[in-house]
């Protein structure tokens, strides 16, 4: 099975079309979520604006100092899922919950970079992508190519029941986070936050050119 074959099939390991499971439930391999990691370095960009108007740099000549260890990026896959989920479910304000539960995760731990946040973030909102059919995957000349896909995808559904579930595993989750006891303005991208409008989450700044 070749890289994107497989990667396609840990997306498809990980939907919840049919049935709504535990987020654990469905565990990625190695190969995978480092297949994860790649995608998401490639759409991280060289810099972002934060709402208090200072920019975070990310150098991408020092990819190891930037992105996060295995188990790490598993749980942010994991967590970027249930995004996903709540994204097709319509559950818009879940979503942003579940993205913020998250990132105060890992804020909590006081040992990541503003770099590694934003690249978490990223790793975030690029599983939320492939779940949504949001990115294509490309293969040109034997390399491989991470593009954002604007055609509208085919909407997948969402029953009363998976809604209910999502829901709950949302709420599971924010509670067993670190509480929103800092300030909104501080907090790294909210790459995983639906925009006002449209039907996919991709923040106008995430994705820049070189």
């Amino acid at each position: 099975m070749n890289t994107r074959a497989g990667v396609l099939a840990s997306v498809m390991a990980l939907s919840l079309v049919g049935t709504a499971v535990p987020a654990g439930a469905q565990e990625l391999s190695e190969h995978a979520v480092r297949s994860f990691m790649e995608y998401a370095w490639s759409l991280t960009p060289q810099q972002f604006s934060k709402p208090d108007g200072s920019v975070i740099v990310i150098d991408k000549n020092k990819k190891s100092e930037v992105e996060v260890p295995l188990d790490v990026a598993r749980d942010v896959i994991k967590a970027g899922r249930l995004s996903a989920h709540a994204q097709i479910c319509d559950l818009r304000d879940d979503q942003v919950l579940n993205h913020r539960a998250m990132m105060r995760r890992e804020e909590a731990k006081k040992k990541w970079t503003q770099q590694n946040l934003v690249y978490i973030s990223q790793l975030h909102l690029t599983t939320v992508m492939l779940l949504t059919g949001r990115i294509k995957l490309v293969e040109k000349e034997g390399d491989k190519e991470v593009v954002v896909d604007e055609k509208k995808e085919p909407a997948q559904t969402c029953s009363d029941e998976q809604r209910k579930k999502v829901k709950e595993m949302i709420a599971a989750y924010v509670a067993a986070s670190p509480p929103p006891n800092f300030a909104a303005a501080e907090q790294p991208p909210a790459a995983g936050a639906p925009v006002a409008t449209g039907s996919t989450s991709v923040p106008e700044t995430t994705i820049k050119k070189n």
